[in-house]
């Protein structure tokens, strides 16, 4: 399967992926744009896919960025949340996913680590292998550095506003560093959200869901444990990958049990800090 990893890939075996990211960009004047949204996906959801399209449009249209790549990089088993199944079967579903995407990838270096990892580290991943590795992108004046960006729901500012979840520390090195894209979602008063992030308000930009979609992954799993049909909610590739490997029948039978990251950077919330699953 392109892009997804077997049970027995390892880290030393990892290299990273850049076959969707685009290498030059025409303007010197803009600054290329890398989204990354680090996220459960179990499973990935029309929604998470949708966030990418709609922050490509408000970037190219409100803002001096061009957008070059995307990536899905989803948490490792070591993060233990209820209805979370193996981190094989979570960047395989993601790689069938985006397997018609031209610029959306899937990047398997989170979860192949046995132990959990804050989103600021896996941001400075991207920013490593990119801009350190790669150089950045090509413009008509020479190589240009891109900007890594969290690319994530609502929800995710809102635990950032919650005491506890994350730590201080990590807020600041994300939004000072790296900024995030947040997608609006039914329920989110992103207002009340944003007014204890007032230090970074510059690092974060705002997308509204002009259509309304509320798909998440908890639903999916539900439907699957009442064997309802989950068609045209997520990936038909994906429905086909979910039954064939008889996931989320019994929601947790292939999980661990727990909470992990309370604390440690990402929020404790189901999706890591991308929407709701």
């Amino acid at each position: 399967m392109a892009d997804g990893i077997g049970d027995d890939m390892t880290l030393s075996e990892y290299e990273f992926p850049t076959s969707r990211l685009r290498r030059r960009i025409q303007s010197s004047d803009r600054t290329p744009l890398v989204l990354i949204a680090c996220g459960s996906f179990s499973p990935i959801t029309f929604l998470h896919l949708r966030m990418f399209e709609m922050a490509a449009d408000y970037a190219r249209f409100n803002t001096q960025f061009e957008v070059v790549g995307a990536y899905l990089s989803c948490v490792g088993d070591a993060y233990k949340k209820t209805g979370l199944v193996k981190s094989e079967h979570r960047v395989n579903m993601c790689s069938l996913a985006v397997q018609q995407s031209s610029w959306i990838g899937v990047d398997p270096w989170e979860a192949l680590h046995s132990e959990y990892l804050e989103t600021a580290k896996v941001l400075d991943h991207f920013e490593e292998e990119i801009n350190g590795v790669l150089g950045g992108v090509e413009t008509p004046a020479g190589k240009k550095k891109c900007r890594i960006a969290l690319l994530a729901g609502a929800d995710l500012i809102q635990t950032m506003s919650t005491p506890g979840v994350w730590a201080q520390a990590d807020i600041d090195y994300i939004l000072r560093n790296f900024g995030a894209f947040i997608v609006e979602r039914t329920g989110t008063d992103i207002d009340e959200a944003l007014s204890t992030l007032q230090p970074w308000k510059d690092n974060i930009w705002v997308i509204q869901q002009l259509v309304q979609n509320d798909i998440s992954s908890t639903k999916i799993r539900l439907f699957r444990r009442r064997d309802m049909s989950i068609r045209y909610l997520v990936p038909e590739p994906v429905v086909q990958y979910i039954e064939e490997n008889v996931l989320y029948d019994e929601d947790g039978a292939a999980s661990a049990s727990g909470e992990a990251g309370k604390g440690k950077g990402k929020a404790a919330g189901e999706s890591g800090g991308v929407a709701p699953n």
